[in-house]
């Protein structure tokens, strides 16, 4: 299997990213059963068990994968013996052994877009069944800048599609109803009364994995945000805090989880786009006073890859995580980073007041004005998870994969620079 070897008696190792299994507990499993120093995914996990079984070196561990009662109730002598958490880990040993590798049957509502284009991706290369509920009004695969005719086309032929709408209750229900999906991705879930009947359709559901938003949160004075923080009922995502109540109250296992602000190829946001459009225009960027405000970026690659990390995972069950970048930044630090991302030159920052001016309807920065950062420590300890991309890594990701090719989701709009800019008297030296 590419990027796993193996030095038996008792190990597997992985070249693969990893997180410490069965190994890393303080209960040792049965003797000369095989420790997992790395966990690839699931696919991984089955084929080197596979290969293992094939040359004898499955002992005890596989032993148990014959007993049917194993995964609801081990012995307690055996749980007395190795302890309760190594029993556990176990299980899912024997489990990925007794199943014969048997992928899971994945429902993503949405996927069209953004996120779900990055995490069916992943979900697919790790073997499981993927279907997108969508409106059909967008295509239902999409190639990605950077990707092959021969990856796009071997994905595409391997992801299924319902088309329907969410707000048809009914509708829903009907076309969910005896699809035997194990597991729920709800990436554009707004409300609480937009779950119950695919909750309804589904009643053997596995997993119910929602993406919230760390906009619930009220506003502190005490940061970073933790995810047991008091959050605001008048927050304009209480939607997403009646989901995950409601989802906790019909005791489904579910997850959630809350990003900060996202960014990557493809964002529909105007978070990075916004400021390489001026970048790129040669113009000066107007940055709220006095642009020290604190914040925090994640990219979208590394929030589709926490997304798969809480899949089947019982520490995740009933769990809340915040997803983001490792380091906060502020916003003159945004504009910097995007210019060397893209290789611009060092940016001409302006600030300006936002109360001395009445843009309307208009947005005049794309983050909201304030310090706005969370803790992500406890995503990295409990599913071994951390961000791959820094911030300047990620942006040029960003900018090579998308804006530097000259593919943008709205056109440029300076209106309200333009207003900010004559009321500080600061020239605008257009590019040519």
């Amino acid at each position: 299997m590419a990027g796993m070897s193996s030095s038996f008696p008792g190990t597997v190792t992985s070249s693969a990213p990893c997180v410490a299994a069965a190994a890393g507990s303080r209960h040792s499993l049965p003797q000369g059963a095989p420790r997992l120093h790395c966990k690839a995914s699931f696919g991984d996990l089955h084929a080197t068990f596979e290969g293992m079984r094939q040359s004898n070196n499955v002992d005890k561990i596989g032993k148990l994968a014959d007993k049917p009662n194993l995964a609801s109730s081990p012995p307690v002598a055996y749980q007395q013996r190795i302890g309760r958490k190594a029993v556990r880990q176990a299980v899912v040993m024997t489990r990925a052994l007794a199943s014969g590798g048997e992928s899971k049957n994945i429902l993503i509502m949405g996927g069209t877009r953004f996120i779900g284009l990055f995490l069916a991706r992943q979900l697919v290369a790790a073997g499981h069944q993927v279907t997108l509920f969508t409106r059909g009004k967008a295509p239902v695969t999409k190639q990605l800048p950077g990707e092959s005719d021969e990856e796009f086309s071997v994905y595409s032929s391997k992801v299924k599609h319902i088309q329907g709408d969410r707000q048809d209750f009914d509708g829903l229900k009907e076309k969910l109803t005896g699809t035997g999906f194990q597991i729920v991705y709800d990436i554009n879930g707004r409300e609480g009364k937009e779950v119950e009947p695919i909750l309804d359709a589904l009643p053997g559901l596995e997993q119910y994995i929602f993406c919230s938003s760390a906009g619930v949160y009220l506003k502190s004075d005490q940061l970073p945000h933790l995810e047991v923080d008091a959050v605001d009922p008048k927050s304009r995502h209480k939607g997403k805090l009646d989901t995950e109540t409601l989802l906790q109250s019909k005791g489904v296992p579910w997850t959630s989880i809350r990003p900060v602000y996202i960014y990557g190829p493809l964002n529909y946001n105007p978070v990075e786009e916004w400021f390489f459009q001026r970048l790129e225009a040669g113009r000066p960027i107007p940055v709220p006073a006095p642009g020290l405000q604190i914040t925090q970026l994640g990219h979208v690659k590394d929030l589709a890859n926490a997304f798969v990390k809480v899949l089947a995972n019982e520490k995740a069950y009933g769990q809340v995580y915040n997803i983001s970048g490792s380091k906060y930044v502020t916003f003159d630090g945004i504009a910097k980073a995007c210019a060397k991302a893209g290789g611009f030159a060092t940016p001409e920052i302006v600030h300006y007041n936002p109360k001395d001016f009445d843009f309307g309807k208009k947005k005049a920065f794309p983050l909201r004005d304030q310090h706005f950062f969370t803790s992500i420590a406890k995503a990295e300890t409990e599913l071994d998870w951390a961000p791959e991309f820094s911030l300047v890594d990620g942006l040029t990701d960003s900018y090579n994969l998308d804006f530097g090719r000259g593919t943008f989701r709205k056109e440029a709009d300076f209106s309200t620079d333009d207003m900010i800019l004559e009321k500080l008297g600061t020239k605008t030296v257009v590019a040519a």
